[in-house]
């Protein structure tokens, strides 16, 4: 968990199943552990009887902490203000002392509300020794626009418009002055995989560099032509600044072909390296923190359990794309909400019960709670522009979040997922 625990001892199993095999799902078993240790912080503060926000105050990471694998955490954590966000905004909304006491809801008695808290961490890149890195080629072409190109996977994650953005800043331009080319692997360099939040980390700093390395040569090639200096040759708005000169991006094209230079450069970028557990140094290169409150209600009656307001704080670094950001925030909250309440892949004797999607329950748009987000800013050195990943982290939290509100509000420990409403009304039975 996100915590300095300065004692730490781990026992890990390996087992085999005749199970079919699975793929990776988002937060890729940091999920799974996180869950169980944010379900153990609620019930510690209770035994200690302490806020549950409190004790994970006290004991969150913070720069100078060591990990629970011995990495020193140097820079970029995040976590308390996370914490202190969420917390914050959900005392504002809940207008209660305690937000975590159940409260019945006033016109139907059976249905009861209450607040879960939880936090997380994940890393960003592959890390454990695994080497990693990424390759992007950046073109100028005649008419002024750029053109970056790798072979990094979009999956709706919004890497195409990082890269864009990213190669845009370097030279000053519009975004829409940049095209992404992914996946065209006769023309894209190699960009790794696309898992381990990695992309806009790892890919956007083989963007950063390629265009960087661009524009340096276009500088010298100007500070050839003009007799300037390149170090004052600026890039603003399409166009080089040579002292009291103006030129379009699309002349430097011919600058440079004349001299027998291609207006392109192609970098690969390699991150910084890790370790393997228990070979000292770092597992990992960056962290990403986040924080989240869930406010649910419980039908005491059928076990049905809604999630009416989700409140979440996440240290991404920097945002490179807040708009599409937020929509990563919104689409892993939802997604936790299924991990949490409705998606099961059943196998009964090796054999697969869901074997379509009808048997296996998205969250829809109807169960889409109101999400407060807030994004904490805590850069990294080495990321593009100080970003970090945010692609698995968000939904980590969600479910340690809505097991412990179930608790609040109804007393019983949920310690397997997705909650089962028939396992919380024949708990409830025990328990009254």
């Amino acid at each position: 968990g996100p915590y300095d625990i300065p004692h730490v001892k781990a026992d890990c199993y390996a087992m085999y199943t005749n199970n079919p095999p699975s793929g990776a799902f988002r937060g890729f078993g940091a999920l799974q552990g996180q869950f169980a240790i944010e379900n153990m912080i609620d019930w510690l503060a209770a035994e200690l009887d302490l806020d549950p926000v409190e004790l994970r105050r006290i004991n969150a990471l913070k720069v100078g902490s060591i990990t629970n694998t011995g990495q020193l955490l140097t820079e970029s954590v995040g976590l308390i203000e996370c914490i202190e966000k969420v917390d914050a905004e959900m005392r504002t909304i809940s207008q209660k002392d305690n937000p975590f006491a159940p409260h019945p809801v006033d016109d139907a008695p059976h249905l009861v509300r209450s607040w879960g808290f939880a936090a997380a961490y994940k890393n960003t890149g592959l890390g454990g020794g695994a080497p990693d890195k990424a390759g992007a080629e950046v073109e100028l072409y005649p008419d002024g626009t750029l053109e970056v190109r790798t072979s990094s996977a979009e999956l709706g994650q919004g890497l195409v418009t990082v890269l864009r953005l990213i190669v845009a800043e370097v030279f000053s331009v519009v975004p829409e002055q940049v095209r992404v080319l992914v996946m065209d692997t006769d023309l894209t360099p190699d960009g790794g995989p696309t898992t381990a939040s990695r992309q806009s980390y790892v890919t956007g700093n083989a963007a950063y560099y390629a265009a960087k390395t661009l524009r340096e040569a276009m500088a010298a090639s100007l500070a050839e032509k003009f007799d300037y200096p390149p170090d004052d040759i600026r890039f603003v708005e399409g166009l080089a600044k040579i002292g009291e000169k103006r030129i379009h991006l699309g002349e430097v094209v011919e600058y440079m072909r004349s001299e027998g230079r291609e207006p392109r450069a192609l970098y690969e970028y390699w991150a910084p390296e890790t370790k393997p557990l228990g070979q000292g140094g770092n597992m990992h290169f960056a962290f990403s923190f986040a924080a989240q409150a869930v406010e649910i209600e419980v039908n005491t009656k059928s076990g049905e359990v809604n999630v009416l307001r989700v409140i979440a704080a996440n240290d991404v670094g920097k945002a490179l794309n807040p708009l599409g950001l937020q929509g990563q925030i919104e689409g892993g909250i939802i997604m936790g909400i299924g991990h949490a309440l409705t998606e099961n892949f059943i196998v009964e004797e090796g054999i697969p019960f869901t074997d379509r999607l009808a048997r296996y329950r998205i969250p829809n748009i109807s169960q889409t709670p109101i999400i407060t987000s807030f994004v904490v800013e805590n850069a990294t050195t080495e990321g593009p522009y100080g970003a970090k990943g945010v692609g698995e982290i968000v939904s980590i939290p969600t479910i340690p979040a809505i097991t412990n509100a179930i608790y609040n509000a109804i007393g019983v420990r949920v310690d397997n997922l997705p909650v089962d409403q028939a396992e919380l009304i024949e708990k409830m039975t025990y328990l009254a």
